[in-house]
């Protein structure tokens, strides 16, 4: 049974390639930002949201997305593939721009906890998501080169991918 960790800068698409793959896998979509953001955007403790994690990666398959490295341990080890999306920040950039948009005009609920995005917070506040995927994707891209020559991730299949036409390939071709 399959057991993917996809990882990316904020805006490339974690989630959504996520849901599209748990949704072809037949399997569930584990949203970590949905364990780690409680209402009013508040964070949930460090030792909550690992048994959180815990609690969810314990089951037999599933597609996860995102990059909390408070709890990459134990979403690693118990993956057994791993989709880095390393797209270009005026990529991410761009496609978080437009997600943006959308859920402040929308207002949508993020993760049924009441949070939603402002135009304030997004794009005159030092919280700022688009402050944050400047400030990461740099470092993004070297860590995660350094954390996949670690032994204890050996056993994952990586896949990188440098466009969403790759990534988009990828999924076309997933099977149970």
């Amino acid at each position: 049974m399959p057991r993917i960790i996809i990882v990316g800068t904020s805006g490339a698409g974690k989630s959504t390639l996520g849901e599209q793959a748990a949704q072809a896998l037949g399997v569930p979509f584990l949203e970590l930002d949905a364990l780690f953001w409680l209402p009013g955007w508040v964070q949930e403790t460090d030792d909550v949201f690992r048994e959180k994690v815990a609690a969810a990666v314990a089951a037999e398959d599933w597609v996860a997305g995102g990059n909390y490295s408070r709890a990459r341990d134990l979403i690693w080890q118990r993956a057994d593939t791993l989709v880095w999306l390393d797209f270009p920040l005026r990529l991410t950039l761009w496609r978080l721009l437009r997600r943006t948009i959308t859920r402040i005009v929308t207002q949508e609920d993020l993760w049924q906890t009441g949070n939603r995005e402002s135009w304030r917070s997004q794009f005159f506040s030092r919280e700022s998501l688009f402050l944050w995927a400047i400030r990461s994707h740099g470092r993004y891209r070297r860590q995660y080169h350094d954390l996949l020559k670690y032994p204890e991730y050996s056993h994952l299949v990586v896949y990188r991918f440098s466009t969403p036409d790759e990534a988009a390939h990828w999924l076309r071709h997933l099977s149970k």
